[in-house]
């Protein structure tokens, strides 16, 4: 198993918008494509309130490269997404890392 951080950085006065996205879209295309997610976060203290920390759980690399590229392209998530940024884009930026467990970890 490996895990995918992904960090969106939102557009000023946009997360409420970019967390309704997740919550009454994103997760149920996801769940279609059996795309899971292991966890998100808002910043409650740290170096900016307007970013969303998540993580996405992967049997292995190509299992990650198969969904994902297939949720890119998904025509539902294509019109939904456009939907949500009529009136500018949610997110300025994003990063992501491959986070792989240690032996010691409790989330393997």
């Amino acid at each position: 198993m490996i895990y995918e951080l992904r960090v969106y950085h939102a557009m000023p006065g946009r997360m409420p918008d970019l967390l309704n996205r997740f919550d009454t879209i994103t997760l149920k295309i996801w769940e279609r494509m059996g795309i899971r997610q292991a966890g998100f976060w808002t910043v409650l203290v740290g170096e900016s309130n307007q970013d969303l920390y998540y993580l996405l759980a992967w049997d292995s690399l190509a299992d990650r490269e198969d969904k994902w590229g297939k949720f890119m392209v998904d025509p539902e998530w294509a019109t939904k997404r456009a939907k949500t940024e009529e009136n500018g884009p949610l997110i300025s930026g994003y990063s992501n890392s491959f986070l792989q467990p240690t032996v010691f970890s409790s989330v393997k």
